[in-house]
């Protein structure tokens, strides 16, 4: 899964890296992206220019009563995205690019290390990130909702990270993660007239290519307020 990332490029840094065109205001700086806040991401627009525009993460279906249900879907599986109710129109025709500078994940803590209030070890948190320090290029989904019960409310854009197996140093900590794309599949991922699922899947599996690198860094991560620039820095043990 992927359940916190770094995002510290502005929006027109972002258009820039992928030849798209920046419409979305400034998030701001922050090194620990947490469910349910803004995120960017890279979207074809109605002129089949691609955008950078903002977006809630955590895919709200359009079939939703509230706004609570995306809670549950900051992540979307790519074995069952055709199947699925809430990701299978998506799949075809409302895909993005959802850009970060890496994410991070957890592994049991060390017997030595910070204890939690229950006197047992906190996990520990991992950066990882591309060893070219590029940007990350993850797959994702989107959406947009409106609320059913006020009819004066505006649409809400939402969107999901799309998940597959964990490579083999991924492995290491976690059995999944998000599926990176290749610059070479950019354009047919955001295309919305490409509807071959079966060639667009075909990204899917982990990609054992040398192409990211981790390291430890502190258990200030656990904290979803904690927003600094050291929180990536690796820790010395």
């Amino acid at each position: 899964m992927c359940g916190r990332f770094v995002s510290t490029s502005t929006p027109d840094q972002i258009a820039s890296y992928f030849e798209a065109d920046a419409v979305a205001g400034s998030l701001g700086v922050n090194y620990n992206v947490a469910p349910s806040q803004d995120i960017y991401a890279v979207v074809a627009g109605a002129d089949g220019v691609a955008r950078v525009q903002t977006f809630h993460w955590g895919l709200i279906p359009s079939w939703a009563k509230d706004r609570k249900i995306g809670s549950r879907m900051t992540n979307a599986r790519s074995e069952t995205l055709a199947e699925k109710p809430a990701f299978k129109g998506l799949f075809k025709k409302k895909r993005c690019i959802i850009p970060m500078d890496g994410f991070y994940e957890w592994k049991p803590g060390h017997e030595d290390g910070p204890l939690n209030a229950k006197g047992k070890p906190l996990k520990q948190p991992l950066f990882i990130n591309r060893l070219d320090g590029e940007p990350l290029a993850v797959a994702g989904l989107w959406t947009a909702w409106k609320d059913p019960s006020d009819e004066e409310s505006r649409f809400l854009h939402s969107a999901t990270i799309i998940t597959t197996e964990a490579n083999e140093l991924m492995s290491r900590v976690h059995h999944r993660m998000p599926v990176l794309l290749p610059k070479s599949q950019w354009s047919a991922w955001i295309n919305p007239e490409n509807h071959d699922i079966e060639s667009l899947s075909a990204i899917f599996p982990p990609r054992d290519d040398g192409l990211l690198t981790m390291h430890e860094v502190s258990t200030d991560v656990n904290n979803a307020r904690n927003n600094r620039p050291d929180l990536i820095a690796p820790t010395h043990r």
